[in-house]
């Protein structure tokens, strides 16, 4: 018998696959996170890593479609867009988002350091074959991000930016419907779980909440 095999425990002989893992959702950031961060890349003048993060925040993408955005999706006629929309490679549908000021003139800064054109990937590849940054390479970039202001990089992720502005507009709105179509999801029950939102409450809103 395989000694690394699992046992009825659901450990191997190495010990539990989870050992050491923090598992389950990876909270969202506050305010005052976001701006904090914000604010250390602009002081570092980390061009790239502040557009990236604006983006982030304000897309609510999920990291496989943040990577891959290429200039045509969010510029146009070499202005960046207000407004944007993306097909998602999980559900094969569009999503829209918009784009604040602060990300535009980010954005805009980016492209012009990096002489970026309409064909280009946003965020391409410094490294290998790849052309965009790949998903792994995102997260340690999140991770570095996180660390900047004394957070635990194994308690947030690549999903806490993409819950960080719906958490906010949930709290301040409590409007399901708007949520979930900011996020692109095609069930209400979905962003129930991802908003992590209390089962009484949760209840309570799908009910007034016509789909």
């Amino acid at each position: 018998m395989n000694t690394a095999s699992h046992n009825q425990t659901g450990t191997t002989a190495h010990g539990p696959w989870n050992k050491g893992k923090l598992i389950g959702q990876k909270p969202p950031l506050k305010l005052q996170q976001v701006w904090a961060i914000r604010i250390r890349l602009q002081l570092a003048d980390r061009t790239r890593d502040l557009a990236l993060f604006n983006l982030a925040i304000d897309s609510k993408l999920r990291s496989c479609d943040l990577v891959r955005i290429r200039v045509a999706d969010v510029a146009h006629a070499g202005g960046v867009l207000t407004r944007a929309t993306v097909m998602q490679r999980k559900t094969g549908l569009p999503v829209r988002f918009e784009l604040t000021e602060q990300t535009r003139e980010a954005v805009q800064a980016w492209m012009t350091t990096k002489g970026l054109g309409k064909g280009d990937y946003l965020f391409p590849s410094r490294v290998g074959k790849s052309r965009h940054i790949s998903t792994r390479h995102y997260a340690r970039i999140v991770d570095s991000w996180v660390t900047l202001i004394g957070l635990d990089h194994h308690e947030y992720g690549t999903h806490s930016l993409r819950r960080t502005k719906a958490t906010l507009i949930y709290r301040r709105t409590k409007n399901l419907r708007a949520v979930q179509l900011l996020l692109g999801h095609t069930k209400l029950e979905s962003t129930i779980r991802y908003l992590g939102i209390e089962v009484d409450d949760a209840l309570e809103l799908a009910e007034h909440t016509d789909i």
